[in-house]
């Protein structure tokens, strides 16, 4: 069994610009799982880097609001709202309130930094 919290979990700022703690990640410890699971933050005014990745990616919104731009679509997003981005689409999120947007992001296969391109 495995039971981490978000507060063990090392902060950093991701490539992307974005705050991260990687929650799961099947490098991190002896789970047995495909994908990885991170925690994010952006402040408000702030947008991440356009950025794409070789796997899949679903965000999670848990507070905030702000625009999610995937390829040349944005649409407005907040507390509930679930992003799907296919493999290699460009995307970036803008945070467009006054307070920290915050959610959960699901790569599968497991984010690799090889897999990642910063566009910016």
């Amino acid at each position: 069994m495995l039971i981490t919290t978000l507060n063990e979990c090392r902060e950093f700022l991701a490539g992307d610009h974005t705050i991260l703690r990687e929650l799961l990640r099947p490098i991190l410890g002896t789970v047995e799982i495909r994908y990885s699971l991170a925690h994010g933050r952006l402040e408000p005014g702030k947008r991440s880097k356009r950025h794409r990745l070789a796997s899949t990616e679903v965000y999670y919104f848990l507070s905030g609001c702000g625009l999610f731009r995937i390829g040349n679509e944005s649409t407005a997003v907040g507390p509930g709202a679930v992003a799907y981005v296919p493999p290699g689409a460009v995307q970036s999120l803008e945070n467009t309130g006054t307070s920290m947007m915050e959610f959960l992001c699901l790569v599968d296969p497991a984010w690799k930094p090889q897999d990642e391109e910063v566009l910016e």
